[in-house]
């Protein structure tokens, strides 16, 4: 629904002129100057939505190391179909060449788009699903594309028939040709020719003969000289091939004609596919338009609110932007903060010191974020408004016999019927008067008054201005007025609901700050404006001795206020800095100790290491000396625990190294335990599965061994969360069970049967039941695949020898079924 809007006012066509120079499309142009502010949320979010990642898509192309998988999307060279497409849904129509060509162009770039951006659908979710509405344009592509040329004629290859017809044709005019050489050569030494040249009259080829031999040749004349020396003569003896020749022109414009209509017909059948495909890519050129204007305004996408809650920070005019960037110069930005609480702003302070920039800025922002353009702000969040209405400018019209003060009037009474028309007014006890209805009629209404009560006595200027703000303000309007007037400075002070603001005032320098200060009233400062500007010292001297004692203590009080202000956003400021960098040198001290930290575990990971080699280094020897094989895998049994727990106490006495560094608080009994601290009986939840284990052992200092259900798996530290103790107490259990955290060896992990199943059956019976032995934490296993005639325990024997989980493999004793069953030791 569009809203009701002083757009003029407030500049919205110009802000529109700029935006224009960003789309590229001739349909994207014209849809960007249709812009019109509405109160459609929903549209308004998907816009905006569009907008942004048009910015982030621009943005990422032009990043060395985000630009990955993108391209650059070029809407320039795009007709405008707008006149085109109606002629796809009139039966019987044919389109030109060049308007054929225009729509598969269009349908070819909007089928890549579609190709582009659904390829980036996690990046860019909402400009994919925007481009989703491309049809399926291949085959049409296919059927057509390469049968018009690019000056606009259809190629010789468009149909057969074509083909033989522009070959005849090419063949008559070689013979005319080579006729009317031979005619001139004839005729050459008659001194009958003007010129020995063929030429072209009405379609036909023809000599120029002199006026004065026209009995000497027997021809038709087809066209005269301007001079009327030169006749353009037909030989006789060329008639019956020109003849030929215009009847086989005549042919192939009826099979251009045939083609066309046909293409036409084609086209048509897709009518609807091509009208969307149309509005998509117009969508997207508005979306990317408004991508490069946020990029070179640093504009953002704005967010709505239903809490009447209008927050502006660093909000910056765009037109005055413009118009600065060109001289160098930047705009000062502003801020305004208008919560549920405070709907009415009332600005003051010097002339030429910026509150008329003020409200137009809000007021034109309002405007853009509401026909879904990114405002240049840092920060942009507002209610949805029906009308925005402005009383800003000189409205003196000699024509109309108004002077600039009846022109004003007429203006805020024009918006007074606007927004209070259904306002009623109820007497309460006190007398004063208040809205009768829960929902107050001016709610969704933004009103801007620059210069209220000006251009007529200051005394009953400040009075008319009090009433005025007085009655929007009871309308529930949100109100941004701008003022001269004390009477309306002490109303803003004194009334709930209002709000002072001043645009700041550098009195050494005597020049305006255009900063815009919420919480207190501003002066004039009009003594001190006309100074900087040269007026004579004697006037101003006059004009300080007609100043009122009270008028130089208000001055005064103003100005000290000022001053105070002043001081307290320096001191804000000046805390924030220092914040900033006390907050940087913790954060730089906190990756020094950590550096420190990562060295000193790499240097006691680099001893550990070094001792686990020499250790397996000595076992290894004494192991080569022991010749009874028990014995022999007794001792490699007894090195492999040794490591193991060697490691475990090397993990230990890091966890102890990195916790002993100081004094911590204890953590409460129910505390869950730092991750780096797990110990075996820990529980703890595995992120990935999503459910509740014991830790069983460390592996390493980054690594557990972790009990979920009936699997045991390796995690990383960052793959589990750590459980208070009482997690463990809290998992219910049915009566009379037992739960057993040691190892079970069960027959199903240690023993598997194979006999009778296929080769590839057996490989991924054991294949599955190798996993679950890993799992269980079962070292030896064995698998029984009988004698027969040995396939299948090679084929086993094969798999075994590359299984990433084995060992090694032999086959077993004869009390355990000898060569009928294979021993697989694991790696557990």
């Amino acid at each position: 629904m569009e809203i009701r809007a002083d757009l003029e006012l407030l500049e919205f066509p110009e802000l529109l002129r700029v935006l224009e120079r960003y789309a590229q499309t001739p349909e994207g142009r014209k849809r960007m100057r249709e812009l019109r502010p509405h109160s459609d949320r929903m549209r308004l979010e998907a816009q905006l939505e569009r907008a942004r990642e048009a910015a982030e898509y621009l943005r990422a192309l032009g990043t060395p190391g985000k630009s990955a998988g993108l391209l650059r999307l070029d809407f320039s060279g795009i007709a405008d179909l707008e006149p085109v497409l109606p002629k796809l849904r009139v039966e019987g129509a044919e389109l030109e060449p060049v308007e054929i060509s225009a729509v598969l162009a269009l349908i070819d770039r909007a089928a890549d788009f579609k190709h582009i951006l659904g390829s980036l659908r996690e990046r860019f979710p909402a400009l994919a699903e925007a481009a989703q509405a491309v049809g399926e344009f291949r085959p049409l592509l296919r059927e057509l594309t390469g049968k018009i040329l690019p000056d606009g004629s259809l190629d010789d290859h468009a149909s057969l028939e074509l083909w033989r017809l522009r070959r005849a044709i090419e063949k008559h005019r070689k013979a005319i040709q080579d006729s009317l050489e031979s005619f001139l050569k004839q005729h050459a030494a008659e001194g009958t020719l003007q010129e020995e040249l063929i030429t072209i009259r009405n379609e036909r080829f023809v000599v120029p003969v002199k006026a004065g031999a026209r009995r000497r040749i027997d021809g038709v004349v087809h066209g005269v000289s301007g001079s009327g020396q030169t006749l353009f003569i037909e030989p006789m003896q060329t008639i019956e091939l020109n003849n030929e020749l215009v009847a086989l022109l005549e042919q192939e414009a009826q099979e251009v004609h045939r083609i066309l209509r046909e293409m036409t017909t084609l086209l048509s059948g897709h009518a609807g596919g091509i009208g969307a495909a149309f509005e998509t890519i117009t969508d997207l050129d508005l979306a990317f338009a408004k991508g490069r204007f946020a990029m070179e305004f640093d504009a953002i996408a704005p967010r709505f609110n239903d809490e009447r809650r209008l927050r502006l920070r660093e909000a910056r005019h765009p037109l005055l932007e413009d118009v600065l960037r060109r001289r160098n110069a930047s705009v000062v930005p502003l801020s305004a903060d208008f919560d549920g609480q405070h709907r009415v702003m009332v600005i003051s302070g010097p002339n030429t010191g910026g509150k008329t920039v003020a409200l137009k800025t809000v007021g034109l922002l309002v405007l853009a974020a509401q026909a879904a353009i990114p405002v240049p702000a840092a920060e942009a969040d507002l209610p949805l408004f029906e009308q925005v209405l402005a009383d800003i400018g000189d409205y003196q019209s000699i024509e109309q016999n108004l002077s600039t003060f009846s022109a004003h009037l007429t203006n805020i009474e024009r918006m007074a019927e606007q927004v209070g028309h259904s306002l009623q007014v109820v007497q309460t006890e006190g007398g004063r008067e208040r809205a009768a209805s829960s929902e107050a009629p001016g709610e969704r209404t933004l009103v801007l008054l620059d210069e209220l009560g000006a251009a007529t006595d200051p005394q009953e200027g400040g009075a008319l201005a009090v009433g005025v703000v007085d009655y929007f303000l009871k309308t529930g309007a949100t109100v941004l007025a701008s003022t001269h007037h004390l009477a309306l400075k002490a109303y803003a002070t004194n009334t709930p609901g209002v709000l002072n603001a001043s645009v700041g005032f550098d009195e050494k320098t005597l020049q305006p700050t255009y900063k815009l200060i919420v919480g207190v009233p501003g002066k004039s400062s009009g003594l001190a404006i006309a100074q900087r500007l040269g007026l004579k010292r004697e006037i101003l001297e006059r004009a300080r001795q007609a100043l009122s004692a009270q008028d130089e203590e208000v001055s005064r009080l103003l100005a000290q206020l000022h001053q105070t202000t002043e001081e307290a956003e320096r001191l804000r400021g000046e805390a924030a800095r220092r914040e900033g960098e006390l907050r940087e040198r913790t954060a730089q001290l906190a990756a020094e100790w950590e550096k420190r930290e990562k060295s000193r575990l790499a240097e006691m990971e680099k001893r550990i290491q070094s001792l686990l080699v020499d250790l397996e280094r000595r076992g290894r020897a004494e192991i080569q000396q022991i010749q009874d094989k028990r014995l022999l895998k007794e001792a490699e049994r007894r090195v492999a625990r040794a490591k193991r727990e060697l490691r475990e106490q090397y993990d230990t006495a890091v966890l102890e190294q990195l916790g002993g560094g100081a004094e911590e608080e204890p953590a409460p009994a129910e505390a869950a335990p730092d991750v780096h601290s797990l110990r075996e009986g820990d529980m703890v939840r595995v992120k990935a599965l999503g459910r509740e284990g014991i830790v069983r052992r460390r592996l390493d200092f980054s690594t557990l061994e972790v009990e979920v259900g009936a699997m045991k798996m390796k995690v990383s530290l960052e793959q589990v969360e750590p459980l208070p103790p009482a997690a463990r107490a809290a998992v219910s259990l049915p009566a009379n069970v037992t739960v057993h955290t040691e190892t079970r060896l069960d027959a199903s992990f240690s023993e598997i049967n194979v006999i009778g199943c296929r080769a590839e059956e057996a490989r991924a019976r054991v294949d599955k039941f190798l996993d679950s032995a890993v799992l269980a934490v079962v070292p030896r296993v064995r698998v029984v695949h009988g004698h027969g005639m040995g396939v299948l325990r090679k084929t086993l024997h094969e798999f075994f020898g590359t299984h990433p989980l084995v060992e090694k493999f032999y086959a077993a004793p004869q009390q355990e079924g000898g060569t009928g069953a294979t021993i697989v030791e694991l790696r557990v």
